[in-house]
C-alpha cells in the first residue's frame, strides 16, 4: 500500500495528463485496489494527449516551413494540395490570422473563377479543388469574411453534379456523382469530398444534391439491394466499396475473374462516412454491410486491398468514418475491441519522420509528396483526440 501511495503522489507532480490519472487513482484507492487496472483503462479513450500534441506540433511546423513564397504548397498550379494543407493546419489549431494561413487563403482566392468555382483554369479537377478549398475557407470564415465566396463555391459544386443538367438519367450508374470534369466518369472519392463540403456547409440530408449523391454512393457498394441494381452489385456482394460503377466500372483493387469490382478499404470507409453524412441510419442494410466489411478488414497499418498504396488517404477516411459512427471501441470480426483513436495515432506517430512530416514510399496518388501526406495525417489525427 505504501508503494501504491508513492506512485499516486508521483503522478500528482506530473503533467496534466498524469494528474488526470492521479484523480482516477484516488477513486480507486477509495474503492480498494482490486479492479484498479480495469478502472484506469476505462478512464481515457485515445492516445496520450501529450504525444499527440507533440506530433501535431512538429507536423504543423514542417508544413509552415515548407510553404512557398506565393502561399502555396508543392505547386502554385495545384490549389487542391494547398487547400488540403491549409484545411489540415486549421483543423490542427492554427488560427485563421496566422501569417501562413492568411498567405495561403490569399493564394487560393486567386483561383476563384467567374462561375464561382475555386480551381486552376486548366484543371480537370474542378470538383476536387473547389470542395477542398471550400473546407479551408469555411474553417477560416471569421465574422462572415468569406460568406459570398462560400455561397458561390457551393452553387458551383451543385451545378457540376452529374444529374439531369448534364443529360444524366436517374437510372444510370453515373447519376448523382462528382468526378474529374463533365467529360469523364464520376467516382466515389470525388463524391465523398463533395458530400463533405455539403455537410460542412450545413446542407441537410434531405437536400436534392445530397439525395442524388447518395444514389451514386450506393451504386459504388458491392451489395445487391434496391439502391444498387448495377451489373456489379451481385458479383462480389461483400458490402465493401469500389471506385466507380460508371463508364464500365472501375476498382483500383482490380476485378474478380467474374468481372466483379473488388472492394478496398479507403473507398469503403469513404462510402460509409458518406452514407452517414447523408443521413443513412446505422440499421440500414447498406450501413450494416459496410460495417461488417470493415470489421473483417480492420487495421491501421495498411489500406486493405491496396497495401501501402494511398495509405494516408485511407487513414483520414478511416478516422472520419469511425468518428461519424460515434464509436469509441470498435469491435472487429473476432470480437476484439479496438481503441481505434489510440491505435491509429500511435501507429502514425511511430512513423513520423524526424523533420515532422510523413511520406509514402509508394508514391501513387501523390503520397510521395510530404506536404500532401502530412496534410492527410493531420486530418486523421484531428479525430484521434483523447476523450
Amino acid at each position: 500500500m505504501a508503494s501504491w501511495t508513492r506512485r499516486v503522489f508521483a503522478l500528482q507532480r506530473g503533467s496534466s495528463v498524469n494528474r488526470r490519472v492521479w484523480l482516477s487513482a484516488l477513486v480507486i484507492a477509495a474503492l480498494g485496489i482490486s479492479g484498479a487496472a480495469n478502472l484506469l483503462a476505462q478512464d481515457k479513450i485515445g492516445p496520450s494527449a501529450e504525444s499527440l500534441a507533440q506530433g501535431r506540433a512538429r507536423a504543423t511546423e514542417f508544413l509552415i516551413a515548407a510553404q512557398q513564397a506565393d502561399g502555396s504548397w508543392t505547386s502554385e498550379k495545384q490549389p487542391g494540395i494547398t487547400g488540403l494543407v491549409t484545411f489540415a493546419l486549421l483543423e490542427s489549431g492554427v488560427k485563421p490570422d496566422h501569417p501562413a494561413i492568411e498567405k495561403a487563403l490569399k493564394h487560393l482566392s486567386g483561383y476563384t473563377q467567374p462561375d464561382g468555382g475555386i480551381y486552376h483554369p486548366e484543371t480537370a479537377h474542378k470538383n476536387y479543388e473547389t470542395s477542398i478549398t471550400l473546407l479551408a475557407f469555411r474553417r477560416a470564415n471569421v465574422n462572415g469574411k468569406y460568406d459570398e465566396l462560400l455561397k458561390k463555391a457551393l452553387e458551383f459544386l451543385r451545378s457540376i453534379q452529374w444529374d439531369e443538367a448534364e443529360g444524366a438519367d436517374p437510372s444510370q450508374p453515373a447519376y448523382g456523382g462528382q468526378g474529374y470534369g463533365r467529360s469523364k466518369r464520376p467516382d466515389l472519392s470525388n463524391t465523398a469530398f463533395f458530400l463533405e463540403a455539403l455537410k460542412e456547409s450545413g446542407v441537410p440530408g434531405d437536400d436534392e444534391a445530397v439525395k442524388k449523391a447518395l444514389a451514386f454512393v450506393s451504386r459504388c457498394q458491392n451489395l445487391e439491394s434496391e439502391a444498387n441494381t448495377t451489373e456489379f452489385a451481385s458479383k462480389v456482394n461483400d458490402g465493401g466499396f469500389y471506385y466507380t460503377p460508371a463508364g464500365g466500372g472501375n476498382s483500383q483493387a482490380g476485378n474478380t475473374a467474374e468481372g466483379g469490382l473488388r472492394s478496398y478499404a479507403s473507398m469503403t470507409y469513404a462510402g460509409l462516412k458518406s452514407m452517414i453524412y447523408a443521413g443513412v441510419k446505422e440499421d440500414d442494410p447498406r450501413v450494416r454491410a459496410a460495417s461488417n466489411w470493415i470489421k473483417q478488414n480492420y487495421t491501421v497499418t495498411e489500406n486493405p486491398g491496396l497495401g501501402q498504396q494511398g495509405v494516408f488517404y485511407y487513414h483520414q477516411t478511416f478516422a472520419k468514418a469511425l468518428s461519424a459512427m460515434k464509436v469509441d471501441q470498435f469491435e472487429d470480426s473476432t470480437g476484439k475491441k479496438h481503441d481505434w483513436r489510440k491505435e491509429l495515432a500511435e501507429h502514425l506517430l511511430s512513423t513520423q519522420s524526424k523533420n515532422g512530416s510523413w511520406v509514402n514510399a509508394n508514391d501513387r496518388w501523390y503520397e510521395g509528396d510530404p506536404n500532401l501526406a502530412t496534410a492527410y495525417v493531420l486530418m486523421a489525427l484531428k479525430y484521434c483526440e483523447p476523450k
